[in-house]
């Protein structure tokens, strides 16, 4: 059973000015050292509270990468919850569980032409390897059972749902076109599943 570890209070966001709690947790499964970011006492405060999980990008939450939305999607995350209160899951697993140098060895092969995903099965790997197990252990150590779900990512859903974790209701992203990660998006909607609205991907200019 995982356990709340220690909280503290910092700022963050693009200009460091939205206040929020952080919590680290003990007991959880990987081993890797995931945290949740909690605004307006959204714990505590919200009967059926927001929550994303944002599985952790360096490449574009960091550096601001033209290749994903990652970055776009985990601003706007931070911007909603702290108008409305929220839960966010920040999540150790970079490049759909790959890790950081598998996934700019996947980058140099999608250079060369292939998609995201095709890139991680010429690598070896599955499409996404990721758990989250260890995300349902950290709502149950907060005390959650019942959330409204922040993603466009049908895999989070059920996995939230196969956990015994009630999602009430899902709250999309918007769909963060840029240069050069159209064909991201798109492939993710097509080959993922993800709901984001692929006509408005393919027009944005």
């Amino acid at each position: 059973m995982a356990e709340v570890r220690a909280r503290v209070q910092l700022n963050v966001g693009q200009h460091s000015h939205i206040p929020a709690e952080i919590v680290s947790f003990s007991g959880l499964q990987d081993g890797q050292e995931h945290v949740a970011l909690i605004f307006n006492q959204a714990e505590s405060q919200q009967e059926i509270p927001l929550i994303r999980m944002h599985s952790e990008c360096l490449t574009g939450d960091v550096f601001h990468s033209s290749r994903c939305d990652c970055g776009e999607q985990l601003n706007e995350c931070i911007e909603t919850m702290h108008q409305q209160g929220g839960i966010l899951l920040y999540l150790r697993q970079e490049g759909r569980g790959i890790g950081l140098y598998n996934k700019i060895d996947a980058y140099v092969l999608q250079s060369q032409g292939m998609n995201t995903y095709e890139a991680n099965n010429h690598l070896g790997f599955d499409d996404d390897l990721r758990d989250f197990s260890d995300a349902v252990l950290m709502l149950k150590a907060m005390g959650l059972s019942h959330v409204k779900l922040m993603t466009n990512n049908p895999k989070k859903l059920n996995a939230l749902r196969n956990a015994g974790i009630t999602v009430d209701e899902v709250v999309g992203t918007e769909a963060h076109v840029k240069a050069g990660n159209r064909s991201y998006l798109e492939t993710k909607v097509k080959h993922g599943d993800h709901m984001l609205n692929i006509k408005k991907i393919s027009k944005s200019e």
